[in-house]
């Protein structure tokens, strides 16, 4: 067993499988990811320069780009770099922002979601109350709760992390994550535990508010077409986001505590970054293509550049 005071760099065992094929894998990362960029960013300069995209649910959706932005920063530049090496070790320093930096992402993201569910149910259920209720200081103060309370959670999350002595150095997954390195403590884990299910009743809570809000905008809807339509239009990409990031985080909750080593490597990797690739290049994607008025936007933007470049 190691000395906790040896371990100063962890070794990332999640790409053991991979060697024979690492430029292949190098090369649809690196696509991935610049994907990702190229989506993300297009929909935050779009809003950010029209004035007509100034509304909360354009804002909010801004501030899910930027997120998403954020969390793979964390992830690309050191798996891309680890694809390219054949030792793939990180230091105690490095592990510990990355779990940082993605943990602190998935949180922002799912309470962004919850503040645009509150917003689609304020929007359709009390159409006439909706400029009186959501403000610019209201959005304001929405979006500073988005960013400081997950931040927070993840600052709490990593003093406890920080506190425990490490008896191991051995990661077996594609990055670093908080619960990986909590498995290496040489003492009792209890405080982490505690506060990691208080941190996931908290958003359980979050949860439990999103389906009440959309029991009320269903329930709105389907008294006419013209709601039902402003359902499609609006309420469907959040709900696809949802849905699709909230089945990925909680695979990678349910693995990283209870899952199997039994499964195919290569499948253990893909789960585990889905929430990391799917989102990212899901949520501007649908978003542009089902909300008109950003797709009418982006074309008008694109169309603008291609007329000026001639």
């Amino acid at each position: 067993m190691q000395n906790s005071s040896s371990v100063t760099v962890f070794t990332l065992h999640g790409l053991n499988e991979t060697a024979s094929h690492k430029n292949t894998f190098f090369a649809f990362t690196l696509l991935a990811y610049l994907f990702i960029c190229l989506f993300n960013l297009t929909l935050i300069i779009t809003i950010f320069i029209e004035k007509t995209l100034h509304e909360p649910m354009y804002i909010f959706l801004c501030n899910l780009c930027i997120n998403g932005l954020y969390g793979t920063v964390g992830l690309y530049p050191k798996l891309l770099a680890d694809f390219l090496s054949d030792s793939h070790v990180i230091s105690y320093a490095e592990c510990l922002t990355q779990a940082y930096v993605i943990y602190s992402s998935l949180m922002c993201e799912f309470t962004i979601l919850t503040l645009m569910a509150y917003d689609r149910y304020v929007a359709i259920c009390k159409p006439l109350q909706y400029h009186s209720i959501m403000t610019a200081l209201t959005i304001r103060k929405f979006l500073l709760i988005s960013w400081i309370l997950p931040f927070c959670e993840s600052t709490i999350s990593l003093f406890f992390t920080i506190r425990l002595p490490l008896c191991g150095s051995h990661i077996d997954k594609l990055y670093c994550d908080n619960w990986s390195i909590v498995k290496l403590s040489c003492v009792d884990t209890t405080v982490n535990n505690i506060y990691g299910y208080i941190l996931l009743l908290i958003h359980i809570c979050q949860a439990l508010f999103i389906v009440y809000s959309y029991f009320h905008i269903v329930r709105a809807c389907v008294k006419s077409s013209e709601e039902m339509s402003k359902f499609m239009q609006t309420c469907f990409p959040h709900l696809t986001s949802l849905i699709s990031f909230t089945i990925t985080i909680l695979y990678d909750i349910l693995y990283s505590r209870y899952g199997s080593r039994n499964m195919p490597q290569g499948l253990r990797n893909f789960l585990a970054v889905e929430f990391l690739v799917i989102p990212p290049l899901l949520n501007p994607f649908i978003y542009g293509l089902k909300l008109s008025q950003i797709r009418r936007r982006v074309m008008w933007v694109f169309s603008r550049k291609v007329h000026f470049l001639k």
